[in-house]
């Protein structure tokens, strides 16, 4: 049975907030259950990928039998063709933490989106630099014409910080990075102390291991209808272009809908990308990072992540 740990007091200004992270296919989904339900929690989604309506497979998202153990935010809020950037992502993760707290529940974020887990975490506030087609146009051009690195050596040399948080093999956030450091400056986002006492609890695991289970789970979503999904998403018209498109697992399977590549070679791909998607998330969450307390998935017990999360909340 769900337990209340904590009072939830209108007048504090710092409410408990559960972190769950990790590389993707670690078993964040399937702990943020067990630690909801056992400590009154509802989960807020901090993965982009899930934001998405109909991109449920090729995201293991959560299913609708899990969802109805647990409430869940900030899961199927978009369609493909919207586009959720970090700062809607932020109002409305924040809305959803709040309202969580004034009903005295436990907020528990379960993140795969490193740069949308640290700015919740560490109070960002992206400034606020609307699109600008033109400019984006001319950038994207620049990247077609000269790579993708050129973009990158520009971010470097006008907001340092910003190029070491982006993810280099994404155009899209390069495009968006430079589009926001050409217009706000190199200053990056401002930093405000959120209003959250926060434990992170970062699952790990041997990487051979790990890449063992993302295949796995890999074979498991072309079982479940993976290539049917995706058909499904080009049918009604949301084309390669959309930003949601470009999530992994959905992007590669590009050459073979274009009959240029065969589903293994495209499965292989993925494979290849995923380590190196599990990499870069690693790079995110450092194993170093004193305010991560890290449990290996191999050696530790729900249960005994569970009591961990009790004696802080005490």
């Amino acid at each position: 049975m769900a337990e209340s740990l904590y009072c939830a007091d209108a007048g504090s200004s710092r409410q408990p907030l559960l972190v769950i992270i990790g590389p993707t296919a670690i078993g964040k989904t399937a702990l943020s259950l067990y630690l909801a339900e056992h400590l009154a929690g509802e989960v807020v989604s901090a993965d982009s990928r899930l934001f998405y309506r109909g991109m449920d497979i090729g995201t293991a998202k959560p299913t609708p039998q899990e969802r109805a153990r647990v409430p869940h935010h900030l899961i199927d809020i978009a369609d493909p063709d919207d586009t959720v950037g970090l700062a809607r992502f932020l109002r409305l993760a924040q809305a959803a933490i709040a309202d969580i707290h004034t009903r005295g529940r436990l907020p528990v974020v379960a993140g795969g989106t490193g740069q949308y887990v640290r700015a919740l975490v560490e109070g960002w506030v992206p400034p606020a630099v609307p699109p600008d087609p033109a400019l984006r146009a001319e950038l994207e051009e620049q990247a077609r014409r000269e790579g993708l690195e050129s973009l990158l050596a520009r971010l470097a040399a006008l907001a340092p910080q910003a190029a070491a948080r982006v993810d280099p093999r994404n155009p899209r956030r390069v495009v968006r990075a430079l589009e926001v450091a050409l217009r706000a400056g190199p200053a990056g986002p401002r930093r405000t102390p959120p209003p959250y006492d926060v434990l992170q609890v970062g699952l790990t695991m041997e990487r051979s291991a790990l890449y063992a289970r993302a295949d796995a789970r890999l074979e498991a979503m072309v079982q479940a209808g993976l290539v049917e999904e995706i058909r499904g998403l080009l049918e009604a018209g949301y084309g390669w272009d959309l930003p949601a498109m470009s999530a992994l697992n959905y992007r590669q399977f590009r050459p073979y809908f274009e009959g240029r590549a065969t589903l293994e070679e495209v499965l292989a791909q993925i494979r290849r990308d995923t380590r190196r998607f599990i990499r870069h998330q690693y790079n995110w969450f450092r194993l170093s990072d004193p305010r991560i307390r890290w449990f290996d998935v191999a050696r530790t017990s729900p249960e005994e992540i569970l009591a961990a999360v009790r004696a802080w909340l005490r």
